[in-house]
């Protein structure tokens, strides 16, 4: 009774919202045959004769927490196992098909799919096609039907790298009665810190079933260098480069704001400016051209560019590039930060030993960023005053900006092991269960 009233309400919630649905139908329509049910035949075969992992990542950050955990599950696995990952957002399909797609070592892209629609026909097709020992979800994409349906066909469900953020723990607090009961259902979380853990057992997972283990994401070393990292440092030369990650509408305008006072305190900086969504790259390109400032997509850079010229403000707009950028950097910017979003992961600049500046709004790296405030190894600015004082002063005092970035790196250092120990606990399931 319960399942059929939430399938009711989620049909209702679909009409009612038909036009924003429509519009996301829009944007989405490439994987929408797989989203309604149809499992492709790529897929298929890429699982006949062999057992399943299912892992499930959302988007573009989820599939970069996901890289190591699943080539280290399936070499852990090994022969007659393959791991097929799916993904919510086209972003994220495009760069999962990039990470385990024919591409990468061992790749197949047949093997990334988009995440069926939370109704039972969708959700049951995959389930029969695939056969998986064990669905695992990561971080917080928790769906009620999909749980009950991995129930009935005897799949464990694990969420990884899960965490509650302010927002979801106060709203599921307030409907603990019914979101507990989804929460039950869950075999195994492997929270991110202490505190999230905390809050999942409040909010009616079982105690015997949360663990924390740390962030996956701490465990994420980009590559030395890509493709579009080799071009960038080739045309750089000397210069200086700040990178401004991750950024969200309203935080480009504050890093322009403050462009004009880093170029008069450092004549040979170049500042690079990586907005979060794809959607965006074009409309902060023709905003930097309003502001009179030269400008340049890194898409449209090859190997015969001649030296960026100082005072330019490069836009980042490929994908899977930003991590490995950030160890070209002087000085980093992590955006999220700015806006009340949570922030983004300071860690990424911080491996390289870059120091780290990020606004007020960090609470989805809380537990990281206060290790790093604890030893002076990050800058938390208000507004976008102290953002331009803080990045002129790192530019300026390169000392001082040296001996912060190390500070950060060490607190990398220090949380690294998460994926490992995810790995083991996953392995042990699925051992489990094949002896059943």
């Amino acid at each position: 009774m319960g399942m059929a009233l939430y399938s009711l309400l989620l049909v209702v919630g679909l009409v009612v919202c038909s036009p924003w649905w429509l519009a996301r139908m829009v944007r989405y329509r490439d994987g929408m045959g797989q989203r309604l049910g149809r499992v492709p035949a790529g897929l298929r075969a890429a699982v006949a004769g062999r057992q399943v992992v299912w892992v499930h990542a959302v988007s573009v950050g989820e599939v970069l927490a996901a890289t190591r955990l699943v080539r280290e599950l399936e070499e852990a696995l090994g022969a007659g196992w393959v791991v097929v990952v799916s993904t919510t957002t086209a972003t994220g399909q495009a760069l999962a098909r990039e990470r385990f797609g024919a591409g990468a070592s061992g790749g197949d892209s047949a093997r990334v799919f988009y995440y069926p629609l939370d109704f039972a026909w969708c959700v049951r097709a995959y389930l029969r096609a695939l056969r998986p020992r064990l669905l695992v979800l990561m971080e917080s994409e928790i769906w009620p039907r999909m749980l009950v349906e991995c129930g009935r066909a005897c799949v464990p469900v694990v969420v990884v790298n899960a965490r509650v953020s302010d927002r979801s723990y106060a709203r599921g607090m307030r409907v603990k009665a019914i979101w507990g009961r989804v929460l039950r259902r869950v075999d195994l979380f492997l929270a991110q810190s202490e505190e999230d853990a905390r809050r999942l057992v409040a909010m009616g997972a079982r105690v015997e079933a949360v663990l924390a283990i740390g962030n996956l994401k701490y465990d994420v070393r980009a590559a030395k260098e890509t493709e579009m990292t080799k071009r960038i440092r080739s045309a750089l030369g000397d210069a200086r480069l700040v990178v401004a990650g991750s950024l969200l509408e309203g935080e480009e305008t504050a890093l322009l704001a403050a462009w004009p006072a880093m170029q008069e305190e450092s004549s040979d900086v170049v500042l690079l400016i990586a907005p979060r969504h794809p959607q965006r790259f074009s409309g902060v390109v023709e905003m930097i051209r309003s502001a009179d400032c030269a400008v340049l997509r890194c898409s449209t850079l090859d190997g015969a560019i001649g030296r960026i010229s100082d005072g330019t403000v490069l836009v980042l707009d490929t994908l899977g590039d930003l991590a490995a950028m950030y160890g070209l950097a002087d000085v980093a910017f992590v955006g999220g930060s700015l806006v009340k979003r949570g922030g983004h992961n300071p860690l990424e600049p911080a491996q390289f030993g870059v120091p780290v500046v990020m606004g007020p709004s960090y609470e989805n790296f809380r537990e990281v960023v206060g290790k790093m405030l604890a030893v002076d190894g990050i800058r938390i600015v208000q507004d976008k005053d102290e953002l331009e004082s803080a990045l002129v002063e790192l530019l300026t005092d390169r000392e001082a900006a040296r001996a912060m970035g190390e500070r950060g790196r060490r607190v990398f250092e220090e949380q690294q092991g998460a994926t490992g120990r995810a790995v083991a606990a996953l392995v042990g399931l699925v051992r489990d269960e094949v002896r059943r």
